[in-house]
């Protein structure tokens, strides 16, 4: 029985493997819109696509992050200046892109702007720390994925999100897990709703990568900030150790693992240019190895684990 099980799963890996070796055809004649491109994942995957001869359209938010990326790379990035939390932004890019895809569509859409700070402890932060995070890691997913499906839907392309772990598992306080969580959601209800038509939607969550999201600078500056605008009540519940102590957690989070960005942008590659995507990628063997599969544990068990590694409050009972 056992032998027959073993050999089951390894066809099952075979056909996979094999399934997804297979690669569009024409990769060269089409479009591929990225945001988030002046650093990190998206101005990687950027001169990545670039190389494989795809016909990138990048999106940075500012026009010195464009000005570098169109250095780097070849006549076939076109670059626009695209602010995911204005409306009026979101507009003008997708006219800029209808203009030169015409009515070949295009082929690729990779949501890859985001913002992790402020991360805390939820007491100590505003409603507005939370709707500055989620107004360009979902609200903004969401404006240029609607703004842009007609022209995917054309070409029958690719849609690919980019979450994070921490959309399966939330560590922390913030907006940043509760953006990730919704990126989940509208992943799933869009992939649904699009394979119809013929397009599919990847979601990517990686783990722990050294990017500028992670920068330990900010998030002790965004740390200390939130602190100091909780109210005198608020601190004396934590407490100037508590602080200390996530100080320090945040400084030693990072993965034990090798954590090389490409292994991040393979994914979204994968995603943009196979026959067959994956619904989901978890790059990074931390996520691979430990997030996701704890996102799978039952509830008391994972919030046993987060808290023998949390810090406590100074008024904890």
């Amino acid at each position: 029985m056992w032998l027959w099980l073993a050999a089951l799963v390894g066809l099952y890996y075979l056909v996979r493997w094999y399934r997804e070796r297979q690669v569009v055809s024409q990769l060269l004649d089409k479009f591929v819109f990225i945001t988030g491109c002046d650093s990190g994942f998206g101005n990687l995957l950027a001169r990545q696509l670039d190389w494989r001869g795809l016909r990138v359209l990048a999106a940075c938010l500012t026009e010195e992050g464009a000005e570098q990326l169109r250095r780097q790379t070849s006549d076939r990035v076109e670059t626009v200046t695209l602010d995911v939390t204005k409306t009026e932004s979101i507009a003008a890019a997708a006219q800029w892109v209808q203009e030169r895809v015409g009515d070949r569509g295009l082929w690729g859409l990779v949501n890859n702007a985001g913002i992790s700070m402020p991360v805390a402890p939820n007491e100590w932060l505003t409603k507005q720390d939370f709707v500055d995070v989620l107004n360009v890691n979902l609200l903004g997913t969401i404006e240029v994925t609607l703004s842009l499906l007609p022209a995917v839907r054309k070409a029958r392309g690719r849609v690919v999100n980019v979450a994070s772990f921490v959309g399966r598992l939330s560590l922390f306080g913030g907006g940043y897990c509760i953006s990730k969580y919704g990126v989940e959601a509208f992943s799933d209800s869009l992939r649904r709703e699009l394979s119809p038509f013929g397009v599919k939607v990847a979601i990517i969550e990686p783990g722990a990568f050294k990017t500028n999201l992670a920068d330990p600078k900010r998030f002790m500056q965004s740390l200390r900030a939130a602190w100091e605008c909780a109210g005198p009540e608020v601190r004396a519940i934590y407490g100037e150790d508590f602080l200390a102590a996530y100080m320090k957690l945040g400084r030693s989070f990072k993965s034990p693992f090798r954590q090389d960005l490409p292994l991040v942008t393979d994914c979204m590659e994968h995603a943009l240019t196979a026959c067959h995507p994956r619904t989901r990628y978890s790059p990074g063997w931390d996520a691979k190895l430990f997030y996701i599969p704890m996102s799978y544990m039952p509830t008391f068990l994972v919030d046993a684990i987060i808290h023998w590694f949390s810090p406590r409050p100074a008024q904890a009972l």
